[in-house]
């Protein structure tokens, strides 16, 4: 399985808004369009973690072909209020915002 994490700034009041928009995002069949397997959001501390975990390597791509759906594009725009960059200055898309992974372990089986 293959994992993104994207870092942002939220208001801890947030919360609920924005697990709402994920929720009805996610009710339709955009998450497999997009090859996601599971979504879960963290927050600390007026930071926000969206971890999104894929099949395979190729989620970024994919999410790249689904960014021109018109559900992509709404909920992009609804989360405007909600959710904002780390860093402005350098941020451009979502692919600025991830978080590099840098190690990883599993249990072996």
């Amino acid at each position: 399985m293959h994992s993104t994490l994207i870092v942002a700034r939220m208001e801890p009041s947030a919360h609920a808004d924005v697990a709402e928009l994920f929720a009805a995002f996610d009710a339709t069949e955009m998450p497999h369009r997009m090859g996601t397997r599971r979504r879960q959001l963290f927050s600390y501390r007026g930071l926000y973690f969206h971890l999104q975990d894929f099949d395979t390597d190729n989620g970024g791509e994919r999410i790249e072909d689904a960014k021109t759906d018109p559900r992509f594009v709404r909920i992009s725009e609804d989360l405007k209020p909600f959710i904002e960059a780390y860093d402005p200055a350098t941020w451009r898309s979502p692919a600025d915002a991830m978080a590099t992974r840098f190690y990883t372990w599993e249990a072996s089986k």
